[in-house]
């Protein structure tokens, strides 16, 4: 009886560590999440500026053109999609998040990229 009710707590400690864990990973950081919001808002806006203000200078090098196909591809359909933080890589020095774009017309969901390095936007790309 000892030995069940021991296996039992550890089984319950386990799915609170678990849960745990799970809870925390699902909110973006707090630089992360405001720098997404700003690129986002520039894409709908069409806003060059603001959209490369946060960049490293590989960043400065996207184009206005190169811009304007992708604002005019998004804009209108992100005022009323729905972003949700996936998750957080690392990778080549960068910390990569996740964002998942459903978009509220019922077209397929795309998958947004955002890589940071000291404070500075590497990239930012849509799939």
């Amino acid at each position: 009886m000892k030995t069940f009710l021991t296996s039992r707590v550890v089984l319950l400690l386990s799915v609170f560590v678990v849960s745990a864990a799970c809870s925390s990973a699902a909110e973006a950081r707090k630089e992360d999440a405001a720098l997404s919001a700003k690129l986002f808002a520039a894409i709908q806006k069409s806003d060059y500026n603001s959209f490369v203000a946060d960049g490293d200078d590989a960043f400065h090098g996207l184009t206005k053109a190169q811009f304007g196909s992708v604002s005019a591809a998004f804009a209108p359909r992100l005022a009323t999609a729905h972003i949700t933080f996936l998750g957080e890589l690392s990778q080549h020095g960068y910390r990569v998040t996740l964002w998942k774009i459903a978009f509220s017309d019922g077209s397929d969901d795309a998958l947004a990229t955002l890589s940071v390095m000291g404070g500075k936007v590497g990239g930012f790309w849509i799939r």
